[in-house]
């Protein structure tokens, strides 16, 4: 039995934690599809097909995993990968309301549609991509929380400002 996993998120960068999940579900999955959000509630950083262009960039040594950006409900993106599992990163004890609810409601929505929590390797369990904004914002050095790609753009995107 193939089993597809959907990773979905804003990726606003993508960061050394969620390559993290990327690698150790591809070891556990037939298929993992990195889902980038399009997210209206926020204010990304770079645009969609950055954010795609980024991680396909960082995932391309990675045989099992495509990335896919989506605009629209993630049960019904996931139904039209023919997607199996919902894959969630849980950091830290905070994160566990917020996702379990998150899971309740898919589940509810989609019943089919199981949702797996990875916890990340213990280096990157603080790590979230709203801090790595605000540290390259004001000029610190995200260059361990992030490939180095990722950083170089995460640079000139500053400068740009």
């Amino acid at each position: 039995m193939n089993i597809t996993a959907i990773y979905p998120g804003t990726f606003d960068p993508i960061t050394n934690g969620h390559l993290d999940l990327i690698a150790r579900s591809s070891k556990i999955h037939d298929k993992v599809i990195v889902a980038v959000a399009t997210s209206r509630a926020k204010t990304p950083l770079f645009s969609l097909a950055e954010r795609i262009e980024l991680i396909e960039e960082v995932t391309k040594d990675f045989d099992k995993v495509s990335v896919i950006g989506f605009d629209n409900l993630l049960v019904d993106f996931a139904k039209e990968q023919n997607a199996d599992v919902i894959l969630r990163g849980l950091r830290a004890v905070s994160d566990f309301e917020f996702e379990f609810q998150m899971a309740s409601m898919n589940r509810r929505l989609s019943p089919d549609l199981e949702t797996v929590f990875l916890t990340p390797a213990e280096q990157y369990a603080f790590i979230s991509s709203s801090m790595i904004r605000e540290i390259a914002r004001l000029g610190g050095d995200v260059s361990s929380f992030v490939p180095e790609m990722v950083q170089q753009k995460i640079i000139e995107k500053f400068n740009q400002r």
